[in-house]
């Protein structure tokens, strides 16, 4: 056994005074293939003989990627979206404008009435005074476990500290029956 801890030691020693100069370790980057240039292009339909779909897709190997798709919409009308991809994200290109369903015109309606109102609330509101009418209220069950979970939070509270004033009555009482002063800041020194 004693040979094989002077042994590790050696060997440890030895590995410690290594030359690794001439590694680069982590500093190299990982070497990445070139990007290859490709083109794609499908067309698809619901039916044999009539195409609903097409993609075209043109990459000239530097990242930049351009394309197109078209489709038909559920109103029957065809639909032509034109991109570019490069390192800055995609930037899509619609052949037409989006036009808000009736429900959407709507929810856009109730929120911006939302926010207007609340915006208004806030600017009549003085800074640091709560507004106690639009505060929730809550229900007798709400408060109960409030009450509840604040009685425990008190209790725990006190428990802790009750044990913490016993260690701390166990570090004093230790520290002064020691006569070699080997307890220093709460810490034993031998």
């Amino acid at each position: 056994m004693k040979q094989f801890i002077i042994l590790a030691v050696v060997c440890v020693l030895g590995v410690s005074r290594a030359d690794v100069s001439h590694l680069h370790l982590g500093s190299t980057p990982e070497p990445h293939a070139p990007a290859s240039p490709y083109v794609f292009s499908y067309q698809a339909g619901r039916a044999p003989g009539h195409v609903d779909r097409q993609h075209t897709e043109v990459s000239d190997g530097s990242g930049v990627i351009r394309g197109a798709f078209s489709y038909v919409d559920p109103k029957n009308q065809v639909r032509t979206v034109q991109y570019i991809a490069d390192e800055h994200g995609f930037h899509p290109q619609l052949s037409h404008q989006l036009e808000d369903s009736a429900a959407v015109k709507a929810a856009k309606r109730q929120h911006l009435a939302a926010y207007n109102r609340i915006a208004q609330e806030h600017a009549n509101h003085t800074p640091g005074q709560a507004a106690l009418s639009a505060a929730p209220h809550g229900s007798a069950a709400v408060i109960h476990a409030t009450q509840k979970h604040l009685n425990a939070f008190d209790r725990i509270a006190a428990e802790h500290a009750a044990i913490g004033a016993q260690q701390e009555a166990q570090r004093l009482a230790l520290a002064a029956q020691s006569e070699h002063s080997d307890i220093d800041n709460g810490q034993y020194h031998p």
